[in-house]
């Protein structure tokens, strides 16, 4: 038997309302990817007043990203492990710390980036 798999735009179109389904998830249900997304929101916004190159503005911009980014991929590890079963285990929540870890990476990364650019204003 053959799975028949789309292809072409309607592959990428579905690809997109996944996207969007696991974006409401995510603003209706994680309150560390609303909290991260508002922070986000508002430093772009305050980034535009800066007098800085396009293309720091873009690092900027990216450092926020990269936050979202690694939420995103924490909040699918949680899930994926909480599927599995909600009993403790050592390995689950290693992964569960792993995921958390990345996420403080990203901040830093993000904090160390503002801060070299603002320091330099």
């Amino acid at each position: 038997m053959t799975i028949q798999k789309n292809k072409g735009f309607k592959r990428i179109y579905l690809a997109f309302i996944n996207s969007l389904q696991g974006f409401k998830w995510l603003i209706n249900n994680e309150a560390a990817f609303q909290q991260e997304l508002i922070i986000i929101l508002l430093l772009s916004i305050f980034s535009c007043f800066l007098n800085i190159s396009l293309l720091i503005h873009l690092l900027l911009i990216v450092s926020l990203l990269l936050v979202l980014l690694i939420e995103v991929i924490n909040t699918a590890i949680e899930a994926t492990i909480d599927r599995i079963g909600l009993e403790h285990h050592s390995l689950s929540g290693l992964a569960k710390d792993l995921g958390s870890l990345a996420v403080f990476i990203s901040l830093a990364i993000a904090v160390a980036t503002w801060g070299v650019v603002l320091w330099e204003q």
